[in-house]
């Protein structure tokens, strides 16, 4: 199949946009809560998320010290 054909398929299967962003675990529901790997605080991520779980104040501080990085 072609590669326009593929993107026909997944806009008419509704594919796109159903999915997370890569890269962005899911919310959890409620407790348990995985730790900040910077300050061990709860995250707002599941115990069972794979990867670097951040809290939100480090989330930001992060996102700002990429921002500033250019």
């Amino acid at each position: 199949m072609s590669e326009d054909g593929n993107e026909r398929v997944a806009a008419e299967s509704g594919s796109y946009c159903e999915t997370a962003p890569a890269g962005t675990p899911e919310r959890a529901e409620g407790p348990p809560y995985a730790e900040c790997v910077l300050c061990r605080k709860p995250t707002e991520y599941a115990e069972s998320v794979k990867g670097i779980t951040l809290c939100p104040v480090c989330e930001w501080q992060e996102a700002q010290r990429a921002a500033c990085s250019g």
